[in-house]
């Protein structure tokens, strides 16, 4: 409960100069929330400054808080593939997470995933809306529940609104930020990792993404 009464959000550290190196360099300093204390250190989102697609996923893994950089253990290795064959080049994509420490919990000597509140969500939103100023993405990839809800607000569920063209919610953006065309939900590639029908939620990953590629690309024209 006290843990809950410390949370000042992270709005007091993001920077008013939205650039990557500035933008980077506040994030170290974060305290908006308590998870900062047991992270090694917070995973700043990381791609082209002028990506037309953003990726968001939920929060930092082991792999990730060690590096210090977002998706680079076995879930992004899967998103890059995943990418490729909706026809979306890895490398033009902006990645990040809605969290950006690592929640963790101790168990047999390893450190495990623990997924993170709305409390640190929201804690945790200006760096998200702050990125999305800088990047100016045409639209955005939202990975898993905890994305969609970073969006969205907690009533989004992915398995209802995956795959489909979302407008991007005008409450979730401080005035006078960028606003994204679309959005689009899908899967977190974790999930997919996890799945005992692994093929099959794979394709369904890709034919999301498939949606996000045929977006950015525009109208056909004859």
């Amino acid at each position: 409960m006290a843990e809950d009464a410390e949370r000042p959000g992270a709005a007091w550290w993001v920077p008013d100069r939205l650039e990557p190196g500035t933008l980077r360099a506040s994030l170290q300093h974060c305290q908006g929330c308590e998870l900062y204390r047991d992270a090694t250190q917070p995973v700043p989102g990381e791609g082209p400054a002028d990506a037309a697609v953003m990726v968001v996923g939920e929060q930092p893994g082991d792999q990730e808080d060690k590096a210090g950089r977002p998706f680079v253990g076995p879930a992004g290795k899967l998103l890059d593939r995943a990418l490729g064959d909706a026809g979306l080049d890895p490398a033009a994509v902006f990645r990040t997470n809605a969290v950006k420490h690592f929640r963790w919990e101790a168990a047999h000597g390893k450190r495990l995933h623990k997924g993170p509140k709305r409390t640190h969500i929201t804690a945790c939103g200006p760096w998200l809306v702050a990125e999305i100023d800088m990047v100016r993405p045409v639209g955005v990839v939202l990975l898993g529940a905890t994305a969609g809800s970073a969006v969205f607000g907690p009533g989004f569920r992915v398995t209802a609104m995956r795959g489909q063209v979302l407008s991007w919610p005008e409450e979730s953006t401080r005035p006078h930020s960028w606003t994204p065309e679309w959005a689009v939900a899908t899967a977190h590639p974790s999930a997919v990792l996890r799945s005992r029908q692994r093929d099959e939620d794979y394709q369904r990953l890709v034919d999301d993404l498939a949606v996000a590629a045929q977006l950015q690309a525009g109208p056909v024209t004859s």
